[in-house]
């Protein structure tokens, strides 16, 4: 009985051993702004009254302080408007910045704002989560799994 139940949790131990979920990565983000989009990033030409949203991109750097890439990174903060009332409402995720390597990259991503959203806008608890592994199928050659208006922003 003793030598059953030895067994049995040594065949536990492989199988956990072997299948490894991906341990979810917590990223550090510095010099997060968030610049008005130009023409190139699907920026909107200046109209005398809002027409809808405004084009914006979150900016920064992302660190990744490991030896192994960091696999699909979602970027998340709050956005404050000069009220203090969040710019997006009921979420935090912002978008994906796909992989990140190891060291320290610039990142960009895309949001859209309501129009008239008074601004400056405060950015706060910005930070980036991803994985350790693929956490889902990939195709090769996906471009990360961006968004055609995510591939438009520029990184600088």
């Amino acid at each position: 009985m003793l030598r059953r139940s030895i067994r049995y949790l040594l065949v536990l131990a492989c199988v956990f051993t072997l299948a490894m979920p991906a341990m979810a990565a917590e990223l550090q983000l510095t010099g997060v702004r968030l610049d008005t989009c130009n023409e190139e990033e699907g920026g909107q030409p200046d109209f005398k009254r809002p027409m809808g949203a405004t084009c914006y991109v979150l900016r920064g750097e992302v660190e990744n302080p490991g030896r192994k890439p960091i696999i699909d990174t979602d970027v998340y903060a709050r956005i404050l408007d000069a009220s203090g009332e969040p710019v997006l409402q009921n979420r935090t995720r912002v978008g994906s910045i796909g992989d990140v390597q190891p060291g320290i990259q610039p990142f960009a991503v895309r949001l859209t704002v309501p129009a008239g959203t008074p601004g400056p806008f405060v950015v706060k608890n910005a930070k980036a989560r991803g994985f350790s592994a693929p956490v889902r199928t990939r195709v090769a050659d996906d471009e990360d799994d961006l968004l055609p208006l995510e591939r438009q922003v520029a990184v600088n």
